[in-house]
């Protein structure tokens, strides 16, 4: 993986306010990041020798991490990682209010403590995030997941386990996306098993390529855990958006190759919540308990 030089934004926990670089003018909306909660690291137009498009990273090191030096941490990598932390990065300034969510539950004592990569999208999106070419307003999308899996799990993933205090095995390593973020969280897991044990699929996009993604169950690894959730109010055509309905379908399939609640599947149906960031926000303490808690 080539990276560009990287700025890092240390946060101070005790204010809960940002240190920022002396460049930077903290008047500035567009580069103002004051939610931030905790410390991160930030890397900007980090390139791949797959991947046309470069892309930023935002790293949250969880609390002690600068003080216990000798800890290790499990690792979570996150797709739409523009989204996760950031109002000023977040579509349409909104955001997962990861930080704050992680941070609460470290501190309570109900999650393990890890880091979580937000691997920013890019203009390339769909095409990143999908493994079958799809209909998309009249044209045809998508294709360039297989690559996008190489990128994350063959590159960047052995970087960071280079250059962090990471728990690099397959039990310590999980993915997490919404939408089709978590369409590829999926075909990352199912392509390379033995790097990687935790899904979160929030909100997945099942109807994309003709339900693709139903078929490939019967392939996906059974010895993952898994969590899977829906809004009820995200669609109500299941060959056009994201619904309970083409969710339940999901689920079922996974039921029939090894997959059974309660076990090795999360599942929930989120009451009245639409498709956005803001609902992600509001339950993504549900796959975080399920797949790293305590």
């Amino acid at each position: 993986m080539k990276q560009k030089p990287s700025r890092a934004y240390l946060g101070k926990r005790s204010t809960n306010r940002l240190l920022l670089p002396p460049d930077i003018d903290p008047r500035d909306m567009r580069l103002r990041h004051l939610s931030l909660q905790g410390s991160f690291h930030l890397y900007r137009n980090v390139t791949s020798q797959y991947l046309d498009e470069a892309r930023s990273l935002m790293l949250y090191l969880p609390p002690g991490y600068t003080r216990e030096r000798t800890r290790r941490y499990p690792v979570l990598y996150t797709h739409d990682g523009n989204n996760l932390f950031d109002p000023a990065t977040g579509f349409m300034g909104r955001e997962w209010r990861l930080d704050e969510t992680l941070d609460r539950l470290i501190e309570n004592g109900q999650l393990h403590p890890l880091i979580v990569v937000g691997i920013a999208n890019t203009r390339a999106r769909m095409e990143e995030y999908t493994w079958y070419p799809g209909e998309h307003h009249g044209h045809v999308s998508g294709g360039l997941g297989p690559a996008y899996a190489r990128f994350v799990a063959e590159e960047l993933k052995p970087w960071i386990d280079a250059h962090y205090r990471t728990l690099p095995d397959r039990e310590c390593t999980g993915l997490m996306g919404s939408s089709l973020g978590a369409l590829i969280s999926f075909y990352i897991a199912r392509a390379y098993p033995e790097k990687f044990s935790r899904v979160a699929m929030l909100s997945p996009t099942v109807y994309w390529a003709d339900h693709g993604i139903l078929a490939d169950t019967a392939t996906f690894p059974d010895n993952m855990r898994l969590w899977v959730d829906i809004g009820t109010e995200e669609g109500r055509d299941p060959d056009t958006e994201e619904t309970v309905e083409s969710t339940l379908r999901f689920v079922d399939a996974l039921s029939q190759h090894g997959y059974s609640t309660y076990h090795n599947l999360g599942f929930y149906i989120d009451p009245e919540a639409g498709h956005d960031e803001w609902a992600w926000a509001n339950r993504v303490e549900l796959p975080l308990r399920f797949l790293f808690g305590k």
